[in-house]
C-alpha cells in the first residue's frame, strides 16, 4: 500500500522502538486498536481537524482514549498530535503492521468465500497461498460473501486469485466470445 512519507517515518521509528524492547506483537496489537477508532468514529477524525479545538483538548482527548495503550503508543500518539499529524494516524498503523508483517514473514490475506472457513480450512490456505507470495505464513480474514455461488477468493495486497465459480464462469464467457 501506499503510505504518505510522515506515515511512514512515524511507523518506522516506533517500529525500531519496539523492536528493541521486544515489544512488537503487543505494540501491533494496541495500534490495531487505535486504528479501529480511527475508522470507526469518523467524527474523531473531524474533531482534530477543527481549528477551535486547543492542542492541549485534543492531547487530552488522546490520553483518555488511549490510556492503556503502552508509553511507546501513547508518546508516538501525543507526538503525532502535537505536529499536527492526527491524519496521518491511520496511515502510521497500516505502515507499522506492513513492517512487523514483513519482519515475520507474514502477509495479511482477505479470503471471500461462501460460508466460513474452519481453522484447518484457514490453515491449508494459510500453507498454500504463503508459498506462493513468497511468505512463512499468511494472517487469514475470512468475509462470507452471499453473492459467491461457490468456492473462494484470496486477495493478498494487490493480488487476486480468483478461484470461485463466478470467477470461472466469466473466463470461460470471455475464452467462448473470443
Amino acid at each position: 500500500m501506499s503510505y504518505s512519507t510522515v506515515a511512514k517515518r512515524y511507523a518506522l521509528a516506533l517500529f525500531e522502538i519496539a523492536q528493541d524492547h521486544n515489544q512488537l506483537e503487543g505494540i501491533e496489537g494496541e495500534l490495531r486498536t487505535v486504528r479501529a477508532v480511527f475508522l470507526e468514529n469518523t467524527e474523531l477524525a473531524v474533531l482534530f481537524e477543527n481549528p477551535k479545538l486547543t492542542l492541549n483538548k485534543k492531547k487530552s482527548l488522546i490520553q483518555e482514549a488511549f490510556s492503556t495503550a503502552s508509553p511507546y503508543v501513547l508518546n508516538t500518539l501525543m507526538l503525532m498530535t502535537d505536529r499536527h499529524r492526527t491524519g496521518e494516524i491511520t496511515g502510521m498503523v497500516e505502515a507499522f503492521i506492513e513492517l512487523t508483517n514483513e519482519a515475520r514473514g507474514i502477509a495479511d490475506a482477505t479470503v471471500y468465500s461462501v460460508r466460513p472457513l474452519t481453522e484447518d480450512e484457514q490453515t491449508a490456505l494459510s500453507s498454500s497461498f504463503a508459498k506462493k507470495v513468497g511468505k512463512q505464513s499468511l494472517r487469514i480474514t475470512n468475509v462470507t460473501d452471499e453473492n459467491l455461488l461457490g468456492g473462494i477468493k484470496v486477495q493478498i495486497g494487490t493480488r487476486i486469485y480468483d478461484g470461485s465459480l463466478q470467477g470461472k464462469l466469466t473466463r470461460l464467457e470471455r475464452e467462448l466470445i473470443r
